[in-house]
């Protein structure tokens, strides 16, 4: 996959600068190792989707939030998705943190930008899928964004059978193991109100503007 190396100094907290040779390598090396190991998969499936003033309905899912139900007015359907860079990058980062803590960080920010660049393409290939319906894909809204709980995981995972499907599971604090995984609502909507955004707008359903790594 395509991965944009802006992005991985991005989550090093680089901005757009360039941070020198050395990081340089360093992430170099960092996607190498990511690249030979990482084993990506998602799942996903379409369902029709309630939309109330403060909540959604969607399979057997109630979740509460005025952020999402706002994010998808509109759309009579939804995905639920989820991805995984499978258990590798946690195992690399692990070591890393014994021997080599800036190692381990440049491969969390690599391992981030890696599973965000796997999902963005999953989300391609789905656009393509539903564009033949004449559907339309929102942005992905993720648990943890705006006002939609992380408590949502267990559930939200059950019903996509994610771990037996692509060995994803939560912790009993509602994140992801593996650690380099994503669950997203997305909305299936009859109107491209947004053409320019897309699936690939990571941020555009969240209200935290100031976030250190909001998208431009």
């Amino acid at each position: 996959m395509q991965i944009d190396r802006a992005e991985v100094r991005r989550y090093l907290g680089c901005g757009r600068e360039d941070p020198g040779p050395q990081v340089a390598a360093e992430i170099e090396s960092a996607l190498a190792a990511l690249e030979r190991q990482a084993t990506p998969r998602h799942i996903w499936a379409a369902y029709p989707v309630e939309v109330g003033e403060n909540c959604v309905r969607i399979a057997s899912l109630t979740l509460e939030s005025r952020g999402l139900a706002h994010h998808l007015r509109g759309c009579a359907q939804a995905c639920l998705f989820a991805a995984t860079l499978g258990p590798a990058p946690d195992r690399l980062m692990q070591r890393a943190a014994l021997t080599a803590v800036a190692s381990a960080v440049v491969l969390q920010a690599a391992a981030a930008a890696m599973i965000e660049a796997y999902c963005d393409e999953c989300c391609d290939a789905l656009a393509a899928h539903f564009q033949k319906q004449g559907l339309y894909l929102r942005p992905r809204f993720s648990p943890g964004y705006g006002d939609l709980s992380l408590d949502c995981q267990p559930a939200f995972l059950r019903v996509l059978d994610a771990e037996k499907r692509i060995g994803l599971t939560c912790t009993a604090s509602h994140l992801m193991a593996p650690s380099k995984s994503v669950t997203a609502i997305i909305g299936l909507s009859t109107a491209q109100e947004r053409p320019s955004q897309g699936c690939r707008s990571k941020c555009a359903g969240c209200p935290n503007t100031g976030c250190a790594y909001r998208l431009e």
